[in-house]
């Protein structure tokens, strides 16, 4: 199998339960705390892709920091993904990538079908 990395935030309980997941399988992912070590732009893009969502549908568009920024659900994709590359708390959590594919974990055991 290929490498397993997770982008992940300790304090979430879902992303906990996907790590939890993983581990549980015998993988042992690379961590990524994604609060700590912001993706870039392009890695931005290279998730999204691999997703095969708009920006929008990668972003916690419940959170107050996306109002708080002007944010709204039309903007256009490049506004979104600069806007997840300077605040990495708007990205959805957990995401992990593995086989060449990508999922959302939520729920947390969405991520299985990419392993």
């Amino acid at each position: 199998m290929s490498k397993v990395t997770i982008w992940h935030n300790p304090r979430c309980s879902k992303s906990r339960s996907t790590l939890g997941l993983l581990t549980e399988r015998g993988l042992d992912p690379e961590i990524v705390k994604y609060l700590d070590d912001a993706p870039s732009i392009d890695q931005i893009r290279a998730a999204l892709a691999l997703l095969d969502i708009p920006a929008i549908k990668m972003m916690r568009a419940k959170e107050p920091l996306f109002k708080e920024l002007g944010l709204n659900k039309s903007d256009d994709e490049e506004i979104l993904i600069n806007a997840m590359a300077n605040h990495s708390k708007l990205i959805e959590r957990p995401i992990v990538f593995a086989n060449g594919k990508a999922a959302i974990g939520r729920p947390p055991e969405s991520v299985l079908e990419i392993l």
